[in-house]
């Protein structure tokens, strides 16, 4: 997946069943590793854990972060 797809697919993610989410943030988590950004795939498992524990707060502003430095990668 490239650094502009895993942007899409993580924009994808504000709406849907929990276990869809999850498995979203799998996806994106495998991608950043494939893509060589461990610091990214680490803030995508504080989005997972965010989301649950139920914190929408922090599970948004981990994958805004994410999107923001995949943005940089292009």
């Amino acid at each position: 997946m490239s650094p502009t797809q895993l942007i899409a697919h993580l924009n994808s993610m504000s709406v849907g069943a929990v276990d869809g989410l999850r498995t979203k943030l799998e996806q994106a988590r495998l991608a950043c590793v494939e893509l060589e950004q461990a610091e990214l795939a680490e803030k995508l498992v504080e989005a997972g854990q965010a989301l649950e524990a139920a914190d929408l707060k922090t599970f948004r502003k981990r994958l805004e972060t994410v999107v923001a430095r995949l943005g940089h990668l292009r």
